[in-house]
């Protein structure tokens, strides 16, 4: 299958897709719809568009005859990408220029090489020969960078993902994702009391408690442990506060990124913050505390079917299986596994260690091998398989 690829015809689509700016905020995919739309009419997709909110458009595309008793597979990506800062870059970040192996570009790893790979297996399938021996239906949705409410988490409560597995092609160098730790987002308000600056201890300062704060929080040690995840964590990672420098701080707020284990619970989230904020020994602490993002963790057994089927794929096309493995880092599959219930697994080209980096790149070779394998999953996955 890896022979059947057209090389030119992925690095063109990433291209296409990364020179359509979708920074999140505000978003804006309705601006790369056409692109994907373009890229899947000539293998016959039906179109539908979903818009919860002004140019957060998802698109959903449909391949394949509808047959009683065909099976369906999801092939759900993000079109939403983080922002720029242009001054840290040497590469322009939407031009998606070439050197050597590499494609630079914001969206090139996080995903919208995958998102390339995954329809140019359509093509490679069709210079094989060969056919899907499944339906296919492509979520290319809106908003995952921010929590994924106005794509893949309104498409869940609107009833609209139906299918028998899912493959998120998000980057993991092609190893098998089949856990992730979830998001919580938390505000710390730390409050204090004004004085005139030539008298600090008149007052209470804010900035002074926030920073006794951050350090009880911050890199912290949170119960629980799970073999594919590690650890939870606490990154404090932002903090602004006071209104001058000649005044002692009233006010200084926290933002907080916690990433937690399967089984966490906004309630049992909020104990935790609150036990280690009061773990901070000084009477004149005060605050207030808010949690905001809330993403689950989400796993599937890597004994399930669809696990031995992807690494089948994989097989076919490297040689070898991928290590199954567990990511820091929150995904859409949360939505597929958690509330749909579908299995899904994350696998695609690019490494988690250029998502939201300056000079963000993706490998040519492994955006080919992804769509082999991507080839050889959809013509793998069939009611016989």
């Amino acid at each position: 299958m890896r022979g059947a690829v057209d090389v030119d015809a992925v690095v063109d689509l990433t291209r296409e897709l990364v020179a359509v700016d979708t920074q999140n905020p505000p978003g804006n995919e309705a601006a790369v719809v056409g692109v994907c739309r373009e890229a899947l009419a000539p293998f016959g997709a039906r179109f539908e568009e979903f818009e919860p909110a002004p140019g957060r458009t998802s698109l959903v595309a449909t391949v394949g005859t509808g047959e009683p008793g065909r099976p369906t597979l999801i092939v759900n990506g993000h079109l939403d990408v983080v922002p720029v800062d242009p001054a840290g870059w040497t590469w322009p970040p939407f031009a998606c220029e070439r050197d050597g192996n590499r494609l630079y570009g914001r969206g090139t790893a996080d995903m919208k090489g995958g998102i390339a790979a995954a329809v140019v297996a359509l093509d490679t399938l069709r210079r094989a020969g060969r056919e899907p021996g499944c339906d296919l239906v492509f979520h290319l949705v809106a908003d995952e960078e921010r929590g994924g409410e106005l794509g893949t988490g309104a498409m869940v409560a609107a009833g609209l993902l139906k299918g028998d597995a899912c493959v998120v092609p998000e980057p993991t160098d092609l190893r098998v994702c089949v856990a992730e730790r979830g998001i919580v987002t938390a505000t710390v308000v730390v409050h204090g009391r004004p004085a005139h600056a030539g008298n600090p201890r008149d007052g209470v300062s804010a900035v002074e408690l926030a920073a006794k704060v951050v350090l009880a929080l911050h890199a912290a040690e949170f119960e629980g442990s799970h073999p594919l995840l590690g650890s939870p964590s606490c990154n404090v990672g932002e903090i602004a506060g006071g209104t001058g420098h000649n005044t002692v701080a009233e006010r200084c707020t926290l933002v907080l990124d916690r990433r937690v284990l399967p089984g966490a619970t906004p309630a049992s989230v909020e104990k935790e913050l609150r036990e280690k904020i009061e773990s901070v020994d000084d009477p004149d602490l005060r605050y207030d505390l808010a949690l905001g993002v809330f993403g689950e963790a989400s796993e599937l057994d890597p004994a399930d079917p669809f696990v031995a089927r992807v690494q089948r794929a994989l097989a076919a096309v490297l040689g070898t299986e991928q290590p199954v493995v567990g990511m820091t880092f929150a995904t859409d599959a949360r939505f597929v596994r958690n509330e749909a219930g579908i299995p899904a697994v994350v696998c695609g080209p690019g490494a988690i260690e250029q998502a939201h980096v300056h000079d963000e790149w993706v490998s040519v070779d492994r955006l080919a091998d992804a769509t082999a394998v991507f080839a050889e999953l959809y013509a793998g996955f069939s009611a016989d398989a």
